[in-house]
């Protein structure tokens, strides 16, 4: 087992490396940059250092720096987390020439997988369903046309690097083809670097339903089931379920089938999430893989009671994995929940600021995996989740009210959240029924929008309460004081003894 490992990453995803690594009595190294050099990921390590500023493409993307890092600190291992670099090949190639091990699967898969063209075309030979689809599109408007006309509207036009819904573009109807493929092209080589797209049938309003899976370095594999990614906002995702209330025991039995399959092609190792999208008619259809650990793994953990985190440790240490697939079986329900500050009202903008206080919720079934504390600015360079709030239960009823729960007692004051948006969403009628698809946030997210904290609500109207009976209070003395002694105003030591000693009551 390693005695040092680097978490080459911030924010909640690094506090929760840092301690599955205390778990197993590993020493841990903190990266951070000039905006994170109070962040709670830095005071929880055993050691922290300085990167770069605050930018990340200057900090925590600057491969060479970490690597440094690394080597200087006498790391043997890196943990890249679920951001940043924890899906690049490059990254992974560097650690394993600088002699550092890379907590991920090897480059080779990373390249592959991350190439959505590449990555569909090896699931069909590996005989995972996927949406009808071009290769590399590099024609002309006619020709692309003509593709869309083959596959059959409405379709998509994705870059082949696309991550996070970035340079998509739906088309209805043959007109929209060529301005969708200039915007998706331009938006692609902005953010990826490569303007390679393709087309796909588009679904609409499918379930969005993932597997997570686990190999080991001796040819082993495991699924730990299906988790239900449905309630997106901008295709990311906001709430998290596992199960699914759509998968009965052998849909999940075939999904994992598949799902390995998919890892297998690839010579893959470590954790990896392999997506797909179930249409109307409850056909499931590849969509990609994550060849990461993915932020909603801890509803996974709940139900299936394993620490993925400590599991990709140990793979990347050589060991064997030690479950049997048969022993994996699911147990209760578990809701993610991602705490953000961001203003829902205000269009979701990113709402960066100081923390005044904190109360965390706690109880029977709830887990915080947080990287707040009073005191600490949230800063405006990185992605605004703070927190992921997690509850079990027994069933997802039971799930749901103790997140209802678990919301109303979460309080990150001095800075706006999405709580309040994601405590009427645990209301909503069609959520309670389990009724969701990737639509679910377009066609109700006005509903969710409606009215204000719950709890900022019930102290309003105590303090109109307590207000209005300290006005009772005071008419009542002014009263008394002018009748007092046949119309004169009486004691005024009195009448003050009498004021003060109801104000201290009050």
């Amino acid at each position: 087992m390693f005695r040092k490992i680097l978490i080459a990453n911030r924010g909640e995803m690094a506090v929760r490396v840092i301690r599955a690594c205390w778990d197993l009595d590993i020493k841990t190294v903190a990266v951070y940059s000039t905006a994170d050099r109070a962040a709670p990921h830095v005071r929880v390590a055993h050691e922290a250092y300085l990167i770069g500023p605050a930018p990340a493409r200057e900090s925590y993307l600057k491969i060479d720096r970490i690597i440094e890092v690394a080597k200087s600190a006498g790391a043997e291992a890196i943990h890249p987390g679920t951001g940043f670099l924890a899906e690049n090949p490059d990254f992974a190639e560097a650690c394993e020439q600088a002699g550092i091990v890379f907590i991920g699967p090897p480059a080779r898969a990373m390249r592959l997988m991350g190439d959505k063209i590449l990555a569909k075309e090896e699931m069909r030979r590996a005989g995972v369903p996927t949406l009808p689809s071009t290769g590399p599109f590099t024609g002309s408007i006619v020709e692309a046309i003509e593709a869309c006309d083959a596959i059959g509207y409405p379709v998509i036009v994705k870059p082949a690097s696309a991550g996070g819904g970035k340079g998509m573009r739906v088309c209805d109807k043959p007109e929209q083809v060529g301005a969708a493929i200039e915007r998706s092209r331009s938006e692609a080589r902005t953010s990826f670097g490569s303007d390679v797209v393709y087309i796909e049938k588009y679904l609409r309003a499918p379930r969005h339903i993932e597997i997570q899976v686990m190999f080991d370095k001796h040819g082993q594999g495991v699924h730990f089931g299906e988790r239900e990614c449905s309630i997106q906002r901008r295709h990311q995702k906001i709430i998290e379920e596992c199960p699914s209330i759509v998968v009965d025991a052998a849909t999940r039995a075939e999904l994992g089938r598949m799902a390995l399959a998919a890892g297998g092609a690839t010579g893959y190792t470590g954790a990896g999430t392999v997506e797909f999208l179930r249409d109307h008619d409850g056909s499931f259809h590849f969509m990609e893989m994550n060849t990461r650990l993915q932020v909603e793994h801890t509803v996974t953990e709940q139900v299936y009671q394993v620490d993925l985190v400590q599991a990709q440790i140990r793979v990347a240490a050589g060991e064997p994995l030690p479950y049997r697939q048969e022993d994996l079986v699911p147990r209760g329900h578990a809701i993610e929940c991602r705490i953000t500050a961001e203003d829902p009202e205000r269009n979701f903008m990113p709402c960066p600021g100081r923390i005044e206080a904190v109360r965390l919720p706690s109880g029977p079934g709830i887990r915080d995996d947080s990287a707040v504390s009073p005191g600490y600015t949230i800063p405006m360079d990185y992605d605004p989740m703070v927190a992921k709030l997690i509850a079990y239960g027994p069933d997802r009823q039971d799930a749901i009210r103790k997140m209802r729960r678990a919301l109303d007692e979460y309080r990150l004051e001095g800075i706006k959240t999405n709580i309040p948006y994601l405590r009427r969403l645990m209301e909503h009628p069609v959520y309670v029924a389990g009724d969701v698809n990737t639509s679910f946030i377009d066609e109700h997210g006005a509903e969710l929008l409606k009215g204000s904290d719950p709890w900022l609500d019930e102290v309003a109207a105590v303090a109109a309460a307590i207000h209005a009976y300290r006005m009772r209070v005071e008419q009542a003395m002014r009263e008394e004081g002018a009748t007092a002694g046949g119309g004169r105003a009486g004691s005024q030591w009195l009448a003050g003894g009498r004021r003060r000693a109801l104000r201290g009551a009050l």
